[in-house]
């Protein structure tokens, strides 16, 4: 592994803090992620300046003092947080943050410390692991030295997460530190390396899972968006089971594992199975980014490229199976069944979203909506591909579409490499028919020609029932093929289907534009 800094402490904002540390007598260091990134050779826009003062600070707040001095020279703004006494300017692209070095203490019942001025190895020893606890000197004397007292470096090189205090300390004061173990090994781990968490602190892990109680949801899911965007997730969800912490905040995820044995006959893993499909959807979600063939869209339609993964498409492959326990049923001669478990997924999302006090807006109907037409281009595979299946499929996932392909193609999951071959093969042949279909139909922004305030106007009556069945008509008559999609083709085919309710035009000389 590379130990060389250069190319790191070169930015001219290092020498700056530097410079001035110096004029005030204080002493600076950079150090955690910036520092780990520098020797594993990973890109990192995010400085932390750690600032210690000789004796005692007082009432003096070194981090702060620093930053202001430091924004003065660079001409950028420096915003202060005086509750926590640090600050944070940006430069060059950079984001730049000062606190003073300081030592910890912890109530059990709380994660928020008591903090008091300390030295640079006190606010070392209060770091997570091993690895964010080492720090580069910026004085001049040793301009760049490595300072590692808990050997980071070491741990660094041989792919160890492990904590500077026992586990169980660390643990304790801070639980949400259980999480970002097992999301720093799932997230610097490559091919090349595999990051592993010391056993001691797996045991403390699974003795303390009951310590997340005091953790707020949203600090949790902060962690969970960030295991999902990793390349391969299911390395943290494994370990979220294996130390008991996932069933304490999705337990739902937790009940799909293990299988259920009848007459000799047992069914798909299904934990196993989903970590498989949240795997499959990283990599072929980073395949078509890289290809520049997913859009996202906003509220108006408007679509921008994809450059980064989508959480929430991860989510949906999260929790596309979520449904399957509550829908289990054997049937003798059948063997093992989930009929419906799409719907009942669905349908569990909202309250999933709710008890991890996640957004209830659109982004939580995306990933039900998700969840709800996963078994959709899956169910085209094994039946005859029709015009009239695909344009529904088109209408009812809309900008999604490629979302939702992305999914079911992840879905695809079997221990017989020629099943896996074949479904992957015919769904492909249902890509093709959708875009011939789509080329055609332009479905993905479909908006029903006929308006409710033009039925009222036409036939001069008041908002009713008959209204929306007269679209409803419409709308299917479109997608089964029966009509074209415009709206002389649509206003003919309502004006008929009036009749039956009764209805004819106020001005019984109106004519549909087609006739």
């Amino acid at each position: 592994m590379s130990t060389i800094t250069e190319g790191y402490l070169e930015q001219p904002v290092f020498r700056i803090v530097s410079d001035t540390a110096a004029e005030l007598g204080v002493r600076a260091f950079v150090i955690g992620g910036y520092v780990r990134d520098c020797f594993l050779g990973r890109a990192n826009t995010d400085i932390d300046i750690v600032v210690e003062m000789p004796g005692q600070a007082g009432e003096v707040r070194p981090g702060i003092q620093l930053a202001e001095a430091v924004a003065a020279k660079c001409h950028s703004k420096v915003s202060v947080f005086k509750n926590f006494g640090t600050a944070m300017l940006r430069y060059h692209g950079m984001e730049v943050e000062f606190v003073g070095a300081r030592k910890e203490s912890y109530h059990r019942d709380s994660r928020k410390p008591i903090v008091e001025d300390g030295t640079l190895e006190e606010d070392q020893l209060r770091r997570d692991f091993t690895i964010n606890a080492m720090a580069f000197s910026l004085q001049k004397e040793d301009y760049g030295a490595l300072v590692d007292p808990f050997g980071g470096i070491r741990d660094l090189a041989a792919g160890i997460i492990r904590t500077p205090l026992e586990p169980e300390q660390t643990y304790s004061d801070d639980p949400l530190r259980m999480l970002r173990a097992i999301r720093f090994a799932t997230q610097l781990s490559t091919k090349d390396q595999t990051f592993t968490i010391v056993p001691e602190s797996i045991q403390a892990m699974k003795n303390m899972a009951d310590r997340l109680q005091i953790l707020s949801r949203e600090r949790i899911v902060e962690e969970l968006n960030k295991i999902l965007v990793t390349d391969r997730p299911s390395m943290a969800f494994e370990l979220l089971e294996e130390t008991g912490l996932l069933s304490r905040f999705l337990p739902e995820l937790s009940k799909l594992k293990g299988v259920e044995t009848v007459d000799g006959k047992g069914h798909k893993e299904n934990f196993t199975h989903t970590l498989q499909v949240v795997d499959n959807v990283a990599i072929f979600e980073k395949e078509a980014i890289g290809e520049e063939r997913l859009k996202d869209y906003d509220a108006d339609g408007n679509a921008t490229l994809r450059t980064a993964p989508n959480v929430w498409l991860r989510w949906a492959a999260l929790l596309h199976d979520i449904g399957k326990p509550a829908s289990k049923r054997y049937a003798p001669g059948q063997g093992w069944t989930f009929h419906g478990h799409e719907v009942v997924g669905a349908r569990m999302v909202p309250k999933i979203f709710q008890a991890l006090k996640m957004p209830l807006n659109e982004k939580m109907k995306y990933v039900q909506k998700l969840v709800n037409l996963h078994l959709r281009p899956i169910a085209l595979v094994d039946d005859e591909v029709t015009d009239s299946a695909v344009r529904r499929l088109l209408f009812d996932a809309g900008n999604d579409i490629d979302d939702l392909m992305i999914l079911c193609n992840a879905d695809i999951t079997s221990k017989n490499p020629a099943k896996v071959a074949r479904l992957r093969h015919n769904f492909e042949l249902v890509k093709e028919k959708m875009v011939e279909v789509e080329a055609k139909d332009n479905l993905r922004n479909w908006k029903n020609p006929i308006s409710g305030d033009y039925v009222m106007e036409l036939f001069g009556i008041e908002p009713c029932n008959t209204i929306g069945q007269l679209k409803e008509m419409v709308k299917n008559a479109i997608l089964d093929g029966e009509i074209p999609y415009t709206f002389e083709a649509a206003d003919a085919y309502m004006r008929k289907k009036a009749l039956d309710f009764g209805l004819v035009p106020k001005d019984s000389s109106a004519q549909s534009p087609s006739e």
